[in-house]
């Protein structure tokens, strides 16, 4: 049995499934993300009820971050400076009781990326990105079997963009102020509008997709232009805003000047930014299939 965890700033999942059958997992937790010690204890606790006294044969973890995912650093497995109260310079690997099983260690956007390539809305495509906007903003990318992560990166909702005409708002990200995501984050869509954007009324609503679709269209032209991405999927919380993701598409079109404009996009933008196909479970069923990867990479080569 395998085990793919992906630990989020409020909630974390935790999922079993056979090494054989890693899309339908037997059981999936959800667990509040409160103190590491809780919430590790916890996760423990759901993998002792299921596996009893046998260990897991691989785990994917998929966390919030920043992390140090460089196996040759010291502080490897470590979530380092976040801004979570309680979680900075955590020692995820040694919380977890799985004691030397294999295993693979990535941010929660590349653990999605995973899921979505692996069984959802990327399924079939080669170089895929993940954007999350929810509480946070980041970027998750895989090509194939390969992730891009190291030491504190990808860290995309650190990077600024060129401000709206219309917006005013000086940024709620407590270190850069304006940039992506503390213009287009869930707390500043709450603190510009006073209210989510699905609770918004019709006239802040546009005007909500109008200049929040503006930050996340430039989001995704840098994720196009410096990566390369064949596919983006667009997940988080904000991203339930009724009419945002169009409004992305439309204005992504116009940042970037139209499919084949000097980079090598050439399908419509419906096809190329999409909505998640496994819904809230594609971190942790992500997660699943870098376990079931990383089992498989363990696994002695048949003879000949």
């Amino acid at each position: 049995m395998i085990v793919g965890i992906e630990s989020g700033g409020t909630k974390t999942l935790c999922a079993i499934a056979d090494s054989h059958d890693a899309a339908t997992p037997i059981r999936v937790e959800r667990i509040p993300t409160t103190t590491p010690a809780e919430t590790f204890g916890r996760i423990n606790s759901v993998i002792a009820e299921t596996l009893g006294t046998e260990l897991p044969e691989a785990v994917g973890i998929a966390s919030f971050g920043p992390l140090n995912t460089n196996p040759d650093d010291e502080h490897y497995g470590w979530i380092t400076g976040t801004t979570k109260p309680g979680w900075a310079f955590t020692d995820v690997l040694r919380h977890l009781g799985t004691g030397d099983a294999p295993h693979a260690f990535v941010t929660d956007v590349t653990g999605s990326a995973m899921g979505e390539a692996t069984w959802g809305a990327a399924r079939g495509v080669e170089r895929v990105a993940y954007a999350t906007v929810g509480t946070g903003i980041g970027v998750g990318f895989v090509a194939g079997d390969h992730v891009l992560g190291g030491n504190g990166f990808p860290e995309m909702g650190n990077i600024l963009v060129r401000r709206h005409p219309r917006d005013d708002f000086e940024g709620s990200c407590p270190f850069h102020g304006d940039c992506v995501e503390g213009l287009a984050s869930g707390p500043s869509v709450i603190a510009r509008w006073g209210a989510s954007g699905s609770e918004l009324s019709a006239p802040d609503r546009e005007a909500m997709t109008e200049i929040v679709g503006y930050y996340v269209a430039q989001l995704i032209s840098i994720v196009t232009y410096t990566l390369g991405a064949e596919r983006v999927v667009l997940g988080g919380g904000v991203m339930h805003t009724p009419g945002l993701l169009d409004s992305v598409r439309w204005q992504f079109d116009r940042i970037i000047g139209g499919p084949g404009a000097g980079h090598g996009l050439t399908q419509d933008s419906t096809e190329y930014i999409v909505a998640p196909a496994l819904g809230e479970r594609s971190g942790v069923l992500g997660a699943l299939a870098l376990a079931q990867r990383t089992l498989a990479a363990q696994s002695p080569l048949p003879a000949a």
